[in-house]
This record gives C-alpha cells, sequence and structure tokens, in this order.
C-alpha cells in the first residue's frame, strides 16, 4: 500500500494499516516540527514537505488546518500521559516528577505557539479541553502520588493543585526558556515537605 492509499484509506473510516499508522505519526511530527519552526504562520504545504507526502494526501486526512492542529494537540497529551508512565517505570519517586514537569515545560512550550488556533479549536470542541486537562491531571497525579508515597512531597498537594502552578506556562507570550526552567525549581521547592505535612513527619522520632 502506497502512502497515499494508506492515508485515503483513514480518511474512508477503514481500520489503520500498520503502514498507515507510520505515515500517520510521520504526518504529526512533521506538523510538530514545523509548527514549533515557523508558528501560527506554518503551512500546510510546508507540513506536507516535511512529511514527504502530497499536499493532497495531506489535506485528504486533514480536511482543514484546525483538523491537524486539533490532532497534533491530542498527540502531545498522550504523549504527556506516556511520559509520566515512562518516568515512573524508570526512576525514583523525586526523579520521576521532575523529569515530568520538564516534559510539561517542553509541552507547553509548543502550545504557546498555536494558542489562537487551540482556542477555537476548543470553542468549536468542549469536549477537547476538558478530556485533555482530565488526561494531563491523571499524569500529574501518576507522578505527585508516587513522590508523596515516598515522603518527598508534601501530603496536601493534588494533580490539579500542580496543573494550576504549572498551567500558565502554557498560556504566557513572555516566557523563556530559562525562566520556565526556574519556575520550575520554585515549583519543586514548594512541593517538598513543609514542617507541618504528614511527608514531612515520616522517619521523624516520634514526639516525648
Amino acid at each position: 500500500m502506497s502512502r497515499d492509499d494508506a492515508t485515503d484509506a483513514t480518511a474512508a473510516g477503514r481500520p489503520l494499516r500498520a503502514d498507515a499508522r507510520r505515515n500517520y505519526a510521520r504526518l504529526l511530527e512533521a506538523a510538530r516540527r514545523v509548527f514549533a519552526e515557523q508558528g501560527a504562520e506554518a503551512s500546510m504545504e510546508a507540513v506536507a514537505r516535511q512529511a514527504g507526502v502530497g499536499v493532497g494526501t495531506l489535506y485528504r486526512r486533514f480536511p482543514h488546518r484546525i483538523d491537524l492542529v486539533e490532532a497534533v494537540y491530542r498527540d502531545d497529551v498522550e504523549e504527556l500521559m506516556g511520559a509520566a508512565e515512562r518516568a515512573v517505570a524508570e526512576l525514583g519517586p523525586w526523579e520521576a516528577l521532575a523529569e515530568w514537569l520538564h516534559a510539561f515545560l517542553r509541552y507547553a512550550s509548543s502550545k504557546r505557539t498555536l494558542l489562537q488556533e487551540l482556542r477555537e479549536a476548543f470553542d468549536k470542541n468542549p469536549e477537547l479541553r476538558s478530556s485533555s486537562r482530565e488526561r494531563i491531571e491523571q499524569a500529574a497525579d501518576l507522578v505527585l502520588e508516587r513522590a508523596q508515597s515516598a515522603g518527598l512531597v508534601r501530603d496536601d498537594v493534588v494533580g490539579s493543585d500542580l496543573m494550576q502552578l504549572i498551567g500558565p506556562m502554557c498560556t504566557s507570550a513572555t516566557l523563556t526558556e530559562g525562566q520556565g526552567e526556574r519556575l520550575l525549581g520554585m515549583v519543586l521547592d514548594g512541593l517538598r515537605p513543609g514542617p507541618g505535612s504528614v511527608a514531612a513527619r515520616i522517619g521523624s522520632p516520634p514526639a516525648g
């Protein structure tokens, strides 16, 4: 099956074959790179060239630019969930939390370049906003609760609290990479157990 045939099959609603899935992933990765480099000015033609397909193939899969933006966004949200799962499987509790926060910082950077179009996508499809927020909070809870169980993070924080702290990184037009790193350091410092938290008392000698 050619790349164009595979994409046509996807547009027709038929199950994706392995090569079609690879081509779909290639289109998203190409869009991600072009959007990062050119931002809101990126053209569909540039995405097609980056992916190595004809622009007609791209339009058959994504009839409108907003459809492509939405697909990249959904994929990025799932990658954040995957980043949390990999961090928990491969790293210690505190290291996993820090690694996921840095993954979120990279995610936030990509979202800022397409902020206006994402707002349009959310207006068109409110479910996209709510379901994506839920998935990201699940990822935050995954790394946060493990660190809390290890006594490394204060016990009075939940994933939605963490998102209130870091979520604005997605919308700040003036946030630089260096500033983002400094802010993550402040967030991590603030998550450490305070003197009155349950986590801070783990390992402390009993009173009296």
